[in-house]
């Protein structure tokens, strides 16, 4: 008999909102010191925060020193484009929050 597995539950460090990890997107500090957004199935090596897929925790983390303090980085401007690029290719799965 197969035992169910839980998927592991991670919190999103904008809206502190608890889900389950596959539904999160994985943010990675390399241990180069840059920041990288990790594919689904992909495993990159380095300290993670996670984001949910929607607009105003994007916008949030983006906005201020949110993924700085998750990450311990001072992020560079080429990182934060590169999230800022990514975010505008997802879906918005998130309610829109008033």
């Amino acid at each position: 008999m197969a035992v169910a597995r839980r998927e592991p539950q991670r919190t999103c460090i904008a809206c502190r909102e608890v889900a389950g990890k596959r539904s999160l997107v994985r943010l990675v500090r390399s241990p180069e010191g840059s920041v990288a957004v990790e594919s689904p199935g992909e495993r990159l090596a380095g300290r993670g925060a996670y984001l949910c897929r929607s607009r105003s925790c994007w916008e949030h983390a983006l906005g201020g020193a949110t993924i700085g303090k998750a990450l311990r980085i001072s992020p560079n401007s080429g990182d934060i484009e590169g999230l800022r690029r990514y975010f505008e290719t997802i879906p918005d799965t998130g309610a829109e929050e008033a």
